[in-house]
């Protein structure tokens, strides 16, 4: 068999009903996959509202090792810069936010005695944010990660399926997997790209499955009826949906081996 690194990674985590159920969740995973690292998307984890301290400490618990964020990644600012200012969390945000904010959008972590980069980047197409272009960040930070390993991962938090299809040709053969999150319904394109890059355009969420997006469902009709201001309460159904991707990687080249996606209900 050939010396792989096994990597499953989750989409947006929504809310206290998301952290309850990866408590539940991550000990199947990790008999069913046994993965060397699990990743998740940690930009709803409080109230479906960013980030907080506390929120992070617990997903960490919970069995997850890294957290990426996405659009709301500073929706509580004062949070996040406590978390950044402890250098020691595995946590990153979108790198291609404008320079002098907070925290750092790529790190490299050791697993199995091998370096892994993950990278995160924010989409420009549907966002309200103004940040630099993405595909532009990538390239100069693969500049810098091709010095250390050919083992990257890449989040792309973006809305337009178009934008996170031309990222992933656009990556192809410089990572080893690019998946995208944010609009929280997954999509069943997965697959290994010319150029040996696994790709995925979205994943999906880690929430409610009566819901909108995880949100009450209530809420979402009538701020569509009305155009009004809603809160995004976090839908209080106990049936989870976990959408999920699994894949190996060869350490010796860095391309994909082995990818899919998974979809799984819990009640919790």
């Amino acid at each position: 068999m050939k010396n792989i690194i096994k990597i499953v990674a989750f989409g947006d985590i929504i809310g206290r009903p998301g952290r309850r159920a990866l408590k539940i969740i991550v000990p199947k995973i990790r008999k069913e996959y046994s993965p060397d690292l699990i990743i998740g998307n940690g930009e709803n984890l409080a109230h479906n509202e960013g980030t907080t301290e506390k929120t992070l400490n617990e997903l960490l618990s919970n069995g997850v090792d890294f957290v990426t964020l996405g659009d709301h990644a500073f929706d509580r600012e004062q949070e996040m810069k406590r978390i950044f200012e402890k250098e020691s969390y595995p946590i990153i945000r979108p790198a291609n936010y404008p320079p002098g904010v907070i925290g750092v959008g790529w790190k490299i972590i050791k697993v199995k005695k091998s370096k892994i980069a993950i990278l995160n980047l924010l989409g420009r197409v549907f966002f309200r944010q103004i940040v630099d272009c993405p595909f532009r960040c990538a390239d100069a930070i693969l500049a810098e990660i091709k010095k250390q390993t050919n083992i990257v991962i890449c989040d792309f938090h973006a809305e337009a399926t178009s934008e996170k299809k031309a990222m992933g040709f656009y990556l192809d053969g410089r990572v080893s997997l690019m998946y995208g999150t944010h609009t929280h319904i997954p999509t069943a394109d997965e697959q290994i790209l010319p150029q040996k890059t696994a790709y995925l355009t979205d994943i999906g969420m880690l929430g409610p499955r009566i819901s909108i997006i995880g949100s009450n469902s209530e809420n979402s009709i009538k701020h569509f009826l009305t155009q009004m201001p809603f809160n995004c309460e976090v839908s209080k159904d106990n049936n989870i949906e976990v959408n999920g991707i699994y894949i190996e990687i060869d350490i010796a080249n860095g391309k994909a081996a082995l990818f899919k996606r998974f979809r799984k209900f819990y009640t919790c």
